[in-house]
């Protein structure tokens, strides 16, 4: 009995949506996790997989040991940053592998990107409105993934993993990029302070800000910021590659902090070179 029980618990398959670059990459897998099951009484369900927004902890474990047996990965090779709307980007290569895991978290504090050129690792950001981006240079070799809410947006997030990957023997006109489900303009309506914010980075406002006319409220397209931050770093606009889901609109696909509270799940992207 013991023993079916654990098959049961082997073969369930997580729903993951897979993110599609421009031009297939041959050997990387890009995707989003997805809730899966949902329990309208639960902002935590059905899967979340990051460890720092009050879910439980076996639930967390349970949801990474899944996704990790599902990609044919060790639990170790699933890695992901404590983000704080940072602009640091970290980079996993060998030096990191060998630290032990107190060195290998205290490394990814803070930490809201990652780039890699390892095989067999899987990189991933945790979001819930905000915009996870994957991105690859196939000829190099080099993924990468960022989170990028309107701070890391506004301080060019993208740009620094773009420069990054090139640090890495990446080449910007060759990288491609795919955005996750993210909150869409429609939803994200933000305060003038947000807007003066864009303004002093120097963002085009009138491609990213448009007034609601009955309520006067600024709403932001983040998804098209990032793509002119990606744009200006030297991607070629024909490879960046926009979703269409909105974690709002679609919170019982995706986590939506702004529609299920701060206190909820997070939607886990990342890509993975085999």
């Amino acid at each position: 009995m013991i023993g079916q029980e654990l098959i049961v618990t082997f073969v369930i398959v997580m729903e993951l949506l897979k993110l599609d670059f421009a031009r297939p990459v041959e050997g990387v897998e890009a995707f989003s996790t997805t809730r899966g099951e949902v329990d309208g009484r639960n902002a935590y369900s059905g899967v979340n997989l990051c460890d720092y927004v009050g879910d439980d902890a076996l639930r967390v474990l349970d949801a990474r040991i899944t996704l990790a047996m599902q990609l044919g990965v060790d639990l170790d090779d699933l890695i992901m940053p404590r983000q704080t709307h940072s602009c640091r980007v970290a980079v996993i290569d060998e030096a990191f592998r060998s630290m032990d895991i107190d060195k290998q978290e205290s490394a990814l504090e803070g930490v809201d990107a990652i780039v890699t050129s390892l095989q067999g690792v899987v990189i991933g950001v945790n979001t819930a409105d905000c915009v996870p981006i994957v991105l690859v240079e196939g000829q190099a070799g080099v993924i990468a993934v960022a989170h990028a809410g309107w701070r890391g947006t506004v301080g060019r997030i993208a740009e620094a993993v773009v420069k990054e990957m090139c640090r890495q023997g990446a080449s910007a006109s060759r990288i491609q990029v795919a955005m996750g489900p993210s909150i869409c303009q429609e939803c994200f309506e933000v305060g003038d302070e947000v807007v003066d914010a864009f303004s002093k980075a120097r963002f085009d406002l009138n491609a990213i800000v448009q007034r609601n006319p009955a309520t006067g409220k600024a709403h932001i397209d983040l998804r098209a910021a990032n793509r002119a931050v990606l744009i200006d770093a030297g991607v070629p606009s024909s490879q960046i590659v926009l979703s269409q889901h909105c974690s709002r609109c679609e919170h019982d696909r995706f986590f939506s902090a702004r529609r299920l509270g701060i206190h909820s799940g997070r939607t886990f992207t990342a890509i993975i070179r085999q």
